[in-house]
């Protein structure tokens, strides 16, 4: 018998709402969708909080599950390979006789290359996100293979790229002669009872659509509701779904009979060079000592995490409409859950986003105070400036600064070679940036006091050289 059996269910659900709705809380999350398959059921599929409009949030409420989308477009190649439409180790290229890649090594790149992430292809190369304009079409961005030279060559490297499956949404409609998202619809979500999940090709048709909540980022504590940009994501982030609907693809990862058990298997697997199989982040042995399988999934207004624990039959989704932040751990969400169902104490942790801002207003009121503090005494103390110790002071004070103007290359370091808009970084990162620029401006400010004293200085100097 499991934890969640020996306890009340009433209780399990009203300690899952507690937690959601204090975690909510604690990180400016205005409305969330939870979704938790455990055994043979739906355990539980519920909202929370509110659309702009004081509406509340169900578990039928639709929400963009941007990256987990990839598991289900790495699963409609694997049904294609089943039925023998696609070999999963011959070449990409060999489905479109016509392609004309502008690099030679591109005829290397086979179908599991692509489902692992090891093509060849990354952010540095192609950055998708940057794109201007955006791709309309599967057909059109499969055009990026006449123009990209490949970073490295295929099956040598992991990078995570979502052209990856942008080119295999287009494989799936060429093989099928079907659209995808109908592919998608008549072959997964309508034989698994997904009847409120469908996927669109850009993320126009998400803001667009009055069903699902608006986004927001944060910024300084403050939750702001704003527009996802536009993005072309028909393949590797196009699904829009529900709580109720989540759980009956959770269910379906160890109950459903979506793939013969050869191709089920190799679907929950790692890759030959990384933990990145198809369409899942695969672990042989998580902390419980069972196999699991995960994504997450990221848009800059809208977030979504998913775990699915194969060998405890237990699989937690959560959908939220804040975006990605780097105060606010999301996968801390799915681990309290599993803690709950397990009949354990979730860990409360004090980095959150409410705690995180408020650190963060504080040290913006510290610089500015500082500032004028220091301010004050560059200009008392009218210091003699030597232009050694001037250029030892401009330096420092050009810290800040720098950072700003290298944020972008930092963030795509940190973030493993993706290469992000500014408005990304800025959703990522706003209490941050707007930190860095009250400091910039101070420093700005000091630097220009230090320059006039220098130059006030050299001037008396010349006066009295004169004088004498």
């Amino acid at each position: 018998m499991s934890a969640t059996e020996a306890r009340d269910k009433t209780e399990v659900m009203r300690d899952i709402d507690e937690f959601m709705t204090q975690s909510m809380k604690a990180n400016h999350i205005k409305a969330a969708s939870l979704a938790i398959a455990n055994n043979d059921e739906v355990f539980y599929a519920k909202g929370y909080g509110t659309f702009e409009n004081g509406q509340n949030v169900t578990g039928g409420t639709p929400f963009p599950i941007a990256s987990l989308s990839k598991s289900f477009t790495a699963l409609a190649v694997l049904q294609l390979a089943d039925n023998g439409q696609i070999d999963l180790d011959a070449a990409y290229a060999s489905y479109f006789p016509g392609l004309s890649p502008r690099d030679p090594h591109f005829r290397d790149i086979t179908v599991r290359h692509l489902l692992n992430q090891t093509s060849g292809l990354n952010d540095k190369i192609n950055p998708d996100m940057t794109r201007t304009p955006q791709f309309q079409s599967l057909d059109e961005a499969s055009r990026l293979i006449s123009e990209v030279q490949l970073a490295h060559n295929p099956g040598n490297a992991y990078s995570y790229h979502n052209p990856n499956y942008v080119l295999l949404a287009n494989l799936v409609e060429s093989v099928s002669g079907e659209r995808f998202s109908d592919y998608l619809k008549r072959h997964i979500f309508e034989p698994l009872g997904m009847n409120h999940t469908f996927s669109v090709s850009t993320t126009l048709q998400i803001d667009g659509n009055e069903a699902v909540p608006s986004g927001h980022y944060s910024s300084l504590g403050r939750s702001v509701s704003q527009s996802e940009p536009l993005w072309f994501i028909e393949g590797p982030a196009g699904i829009v779904s529900t709580a109720e609907d989540m759980s009956l693809w959770m269910l379906a990862q160890y109950h459903g009979r979506l793939l013969s058990p050869d191709l089920m298997k190799q679907y929950h697997e790692a890759g030959a060079i990384g933990p990145y199989g198809m369409g899942w982040l695969a672990d042989p042995q998580d902390e419980s000592g069972g196999r699991t399988i995960s994504h997450s999934g990221i848009f800059w207004t809208y977030k979504s995490e998913e775990t699915v624990y194969l060998d405890e039959q237990l699989g937690i989704a959560v959908m939220f409409n804040s975006g990605i932040n780097a105060f606010v751990n999301y996968s801390a969400f799915i681990d309290g859950i599993a803690d709950i169902m397990r009949g354990e104490k979730p860990e409360a942790s004090f980095v959150n986003g409410r705690n995180m801002e408020i650190i963060m207003i504080a040290l913006i009121l510290a610089t500015l105070v500082w500032g004028v503090y220091a301010y004050s005494r560059i200009r008392r103390k009218n210091q003699r400036l030597t232009i050694s110790r001037l250029i030892l002071i401009t330096v420092g004070r050009l810290i800040p600064i720098l950072i700003l103007l290298f944020l972008s290359p930092l963030m795509t370091f940190i973030g493993g070679g993706r290469v992000l808009p500014w408005f990304g970084i800025w959703t990522t990162l706003s209490s941050p940036i707007i930190w860095l620029v009250a400091w910039s401006l101070v420093n700005i400010g000091h630097l220009a006091s230090y320059y006039y004293i220098y130059v006030q200085n050299t001037k008396k100097g010349r006066i009295s050289k004169t004088m004498r």
